[in-house]
């Protein structure tokens, strides 16, 4: 089967009625990032910071998987298909797809405060301060920070590399690294855009550009794929 390496973004769970910081000057949901997404906002404010996630794992849970998270999950069928998404919900998996890599966490899980490798599933949407890790320091959202390191994107630029065909859907490609890993895959490899807004990229090799909404532009390519 044909290694398919799919990166999504924001726009994808934006049609699923998640927002995105991106969308408002910096603002997420009416919050500073620097006031909720930082390593010194847990230091400063840590009921904030926990409330605020969450606010977010609530949204999360409410909300769907789009026609395109399922077109995703389809190809299945007839690729080996990796996910890497920069979102931390989990609506890919919810609409089945089975390897999904999260490149900034998944806000369905929690971690230790002092120790990211120790993370644990969150029963239902509310992380209360009294929970504790096994080393005793209180649980956080399993995301990562602005200013923490992304531990998957090593993983995620190998497995780009070693791609037979390359997908973007609903990046900017704004956010470092993950908007490099494009630069890993090879220059003969298919690449797809599929975004109202086009980002610029500046790679060798064929690059299809569809300027439209996930759920409209990935169904129809999702379709003329599993024709072939």
């Amino acid at each position: 089967m044909e290694k398919l390496v799919i990166l999504t973004g924001a726009g994808i769970s934006a049609e699923s009625g998640l927002k995105t910081f991106r969308d408002s000057d910096g603002l997420w949901e009416g919050y500073n990032i620097e006031d909720v997404a930082t390593p010194e906002a847990w230091q400063r404010n840590p009921s904030l910071v926990q409330d605020f996630y969450n606010q977010r794992r609530k949204s999360v849970l409410e909300a769907k998987p789009n026609a395109a998270h399922y077109a995703l999950a389809q190809l299945e069928e007839k690729y080996e298909v990796t996910i890497i998404t920069q979102n931390i919900d989990d609506l890919h998996e919810r609409a089945g797809s089975s390897n999904v890599i999260h490149l900034h966490g998944i806000i369905t899980r929690s971690q230790s405060s002092i120790n990211p490798e120790f993370t644990y599933p969150i029963n239902g949407w509310y992380l209360g301060m009294d929970e504790v890790c096994e080393l005793g320091s209180p649980l956080r959202a399993h995301v990562v920070w602005f200013g923490e390191a992304v531990p998957m994107i090593e993983t995620a630029a190998r497995i780009c590399s070693h791609a037979e065909m390359f997908m973007l859907v609903g990046s900017s490609l704004a956010v470092y690294p993950a908007a490099g890993l494009i630069n890993y895959v090879g220059p003969q490899v298919p690449k797809y855009i599929i975004d109202p807004k086009i980002p610029e990229v500046h790679v060798r090799g064929p690059v299809v550009k569809i300027q439209e909404k996930a759920t409209t532009g990935v169904v129809a390519l999702v379709n003329e794929l599993l024709k072939k």
